[in-house]
Order: structure tokens, then sequence, then C-alpha cells
């Protein structure tokens, strides 16, 4: 990936470049090449990002899932006014965004959320484009989440510098052991693995950007985030209403309702999590991975059959190292994290498992 920029100082990003050139290469898996040049005019103004009149002390993240939900009614019911920054390319996301938005609105007051949001996706051919797009395109998003984190700090900084960036997501997610060997690299994100999250945070500073990026539920699982809200009655009326799948659009090809589809991996720690507060519902999503599905089985279990693979082995605290370094002084703390998260899908597996398939194969 050959990337070619222009800066307004370029002495201070090649500074950097080494370092992100690394952070860029462990979120993708892809060999990056990072060239920043001077810019020969003026940087322009980003329009929209101009500082409103009534300012925030906070910037979330919100993508509409229910980690996101669950950091953005943390700092609400801290008394925080808040930017919720997401993300979409259509279908279910703006209006999961919109709806819990709406709801947070009329329960901590209009002035105190704000959603911004930018449309989000590989740009379509057009003979506008300074430069045709090559025949043979990247498919895949594993860099997606540089461009989100990237907007939500531009927000952040657009505010103030001094304005923090919070990225709420699980531990469990964050470390994301790969469920089998051959799921490492591109199988097993790593947008707020400790190792690049503490990249991105040394070429942020580098770079002169004062703005902190915090994750609040780094050493948390997703139960764990759930079962500690600050805000139980929101979190129990609305938990089941955030989008946590992988691709909620799928399901219409089985002409099942659009939404959490149930059966990818995202869908499946969120039911575990669920279940640990007392609020799974399979009717809640377009496939119950827990039951005889014939179409589940056959053509959409890979995630389930992996993830059941997963839990048969004994967790071991070398594992949190499989999809990159821990610093010394967290291993032992991620790996509990680790531990934890798989706990918590076990026992849901356990009580609502109707598949003997399933249930055979749990320890």
């Amino acid at each position: 990936m050959v990337v070619e920029f222009p800066v307004a100082d370029e002495a201070r990003w090649n500074a950097v470049s080494e370092e992100l050139t690394a952070g860029l290469s462990f979120l993708s898996g892809d060999v990056w090449q990072l060239t920043a040049l001077s810019a020969s005019t003026e940087v322009a103004a980003i329009p929209g990002l101009e500082q409103p009149e009534e300012p925030v002390d906070a910037v979330c993240l919100f993508s509409g899932g229910l980690d996101s939900f669950a950091g953005a009614l943390d700092l609400l019911a801290q008394g925080r006014r808040v930017c919720l920054v997401g993300h979409y390319e259509g279908g279910q996301a703006p209006k999961t965004q919109d709806h819990l938005a709406s709801r947070l609105a009329q329960r901590y007051g209009q002035d105190r959320v704000v959603l911004r949001r930018i449309f989000l996706r590989p740009a379509p051919f057009s003979g506008d484009q300074l430069r045709p797009l090559p025949d043979t395109r990247e498919s895949s998003t594993r860099s997606r989440s540089l461009l989100f984190l990237a907007a939500g700090l531009a927000v952040a900084a657009g505010y103030g510098p001094e304005i923090p960036l919070y990225i709420p997501e699980n531990g469990f997610i964050g470390i994301n052991v790969p469920l089998t060997a051959a799921r490492s690299g591109s199988f097993s994100t790593r947008t707020t693995h400790p190792y690049f999250m503490g990249t991105l945070t040394s070429c942020i500073a580098g770079l002169g950007i004062t703005n902190t990026i915090v994750n609040p539920f780094r050493l948390m699982t997703k139960g764990e985030i759930v079962a500690a809200s600050r805000d139980h009655e929101t979190m129990r009326a609305l938990a089941r209403s955030t989008l946590s799948c992988a691709h909620p659009e799928a399901s219409r090809y089985a002409e099942r309702e659009q939404g959490n589809c149930g059966y990818c991996f995202p869908c499946l720690i969120r039911r575990g999590s669920l279940h640990h507060v007392g609020l799974d519902d399979p009717s809640d999503y377009a496939f119950d991975a827990l039951s005889e599905d014939e179409e589940l089985v056959n053509d959409r279990g890979g995630d389930l059959r992996a993830l059941v693979r997963s839990l048969s082995n004994t967790p071991r605290t070398i594992d949190v190292l499989r999809n990159g370094p821990v610093s010394g002084g967290e291993l032992h703390d991620f790996a509990d994290v680790y531990r934890r998260g798989r706990q918590e899908i076990l026992a849901w597996m356990k009580a609502e498992a109707t598949s003997d398939n399933i249930r055979r194969q749990l320890p």
C-alpha cells in the first residue's frame, strides 16, 4: 500500500513515519509505504468541522453497537456534553445511530447530545476522479477503522486541543485472540489492540496533537460493560436496540429480517454478554445460533463452529500474544479478560443451546 499525502509540517511527519508505518501494517496485515510531501498550498479547512457555538467536553465514537452505546451512556450519566461521531455506508447503521442518539437526547437533554456522521465506503468509478481507479481494487475493509479513528480525532481537535476522544470497546475484542490458527491476520481485527493503540497514541503525540484517546472498557468483557452501566434503566431499555453485527444486511438474502444476524462473531459475543445480564433474546436475531437451523449449520455457521472449537481448548496466558504483542505489565490483565470473556460466552451456550451438536462439543 503506497501512499503519498500533502502535509503542513513534513519534518514532523517524517519523525513518526516509521512508527506509523509499523502500526498500519499491524492493523491491516498489509505492507505500507508512507511518503509525506510538503503541501504546495495551505491545507484547506474541512467543511462541517467548524467549532459550533455550544462546545462539548467529550467526543465518543458511535457505531450504534452495544459497546459504543454503553460508552456514550456512561459519559452522559457523568454529566458530560458529548459529540457522537459515527460512520456508515448505508443500510441499517444510520437508522440505529439515529434511534439511539434520539433516545439519549430525550433522556439527557437535546443540548447534551450532538450526532455527527460521515458516509464512508470505497468510491465508485467516476469520470470526475483526478486519477482513474485501478481495475483490481482492494475489496476488504481492514483499514476502515483507521478512518473512523481519524474522523473522531479530527472532530475532537476541532472542538479544542484538550477534548478527549473516547473509543469504547471491550477488552475481549480488543485483544481478539484468533479462534483458530487459520483465522489469524485479517480474520482478527486489531482496531483497539493494545499494541496498535499504543503506536497510534505515540504517533499522535509526536505530531503535536494533544487530544487524548481513551478506551474506558479496555480491561472489561462485554457483559461486564453492560452490568456496570452508570444508567441501568436506560441500558436495559435500549441494549437490545443496538446493532453489533458484522454484516447486518446479509440476512435479506435468506429472506429474513435485517439487523443483527445472530451468526457472526460480534453477534455471538453480544448474545453472551446480554445473557450475562438476563437480556438475551434469540428473537432479536435473524438466526438463532444455538438452534439446529439447517441453513445456519451448512452455510452460515463458520464463526460459530470456530468459536465452539476454541472454547474446547484450555485458555493459556500466552494465547493473548497470538494476535500481537502486549506489554509485560498488562499481559496477565488481558489474559484475565480473555478468560472471563470466554466464560461469559460458554455460560450462555451451556444455558441456551438446543442443538445437540453444539452441546456435545462444549467443555
